[in-house]
Formats: structure tokens, C-alpha cells, sequence
């Protein structure tokens, strides 16, 4: 069975973009429009990976990570967050929060492709 994915961004070109691209890699996909469409969708769904923008309505990918690592359900979802706030007080603060890994954009595909296919290996 295929790795589950959840998009979370506000930005409808980025969803739509990264949703292609993971479909035509084989995950399945879901999306969020906003941090608090996102944290309902993981609740309810479990997704094996979150991609999470930081700067989302309603509530950022940061408030997000830090409600899923504090809630024993769902702490263990691996979140890869995407954000053009690459400052290193914002990764440290990514970081610190719990995110599994930490992207800029822009980034390119394979990048994120690979990074993706990294943190879906079995957690050993």
C-alpha cells in the first residue's frame, strides 16, 4: 500500500503542483487549504507525511506541529515543513517544535521528492 500524504498550503498553484507531482510518484494524496483544515485532516486521517507551509489563515504550520506533538495520537506524523521563511530562527524554531525536516522554497522537485522518500523510510 502506498504511502499517505497531506498537502497543507494556502496557496492553490502550490497544492496543485505538489499534488501532481506526489499522485505521479505513487502516494496517496490529501489536501489542506489551512493550518486548521490541516490539523483536523491529521487527526482524522493519520497521514504517514505532512507537508506543511508555515504561513497558513486560521493557524501556521508552526501552531499545527505543535499541537500534533502534543497530542500522543498523532505525535509520532512526520511533518516536513515547506516555508519561504528560510531565516535560521525560523528553521531553529521549526526544528525545536518538532518537525522531521525543514525546506525553503523555491526547491526543486527532486528535491523534495527524494526528502520525501527519505523521511517515508521505515523508522528504524
Amino acid at each position: 500500500m502506498s504511502a499517505t500524504l497531506l498537502i497543507a498550503d494556502d496557496e492553490p498553484n502550490i497544492l496543485i503542483s505538489l499534488e501532481f507531482l506526489m499522485k505521479r510518484e505513487g502516494y496517496q494524496v490529501r489536501l489542506a487549504r489551512d493550518g486548521q483544515e490541516a490539523l483536523d485532516a491529521i487527526l482524522a486521517h493519520r497521514p504517514d507525511l505532512v507537508l506543511l507551509d508555515v504561513m497558513m489563515p486560521r493557524k501556521t504550520g508552526f501552531d499545527v506541529c505543535q499541537e500534533v506533538r502534543a497530542n500522543d495520537q498523532v505525535k509520532d506524523t512526520r511533518i516536513l515543513m515547506l516555508t519561504a521563511k528560510g531565516r535560521d530562527t525560523d528553521v531553529a524554531k521549526g526544528l525545536a517544535l518538532g518537525v522531521n525536516a525543514y525546506m525553503t522554497k523555491p526547491f526543486s522537485t527532486k528535491e523534495l521528492v527524494d526528502k520525501v522518500r527519505e523521511l517515508l523510510e521505515p523508522q528504524g
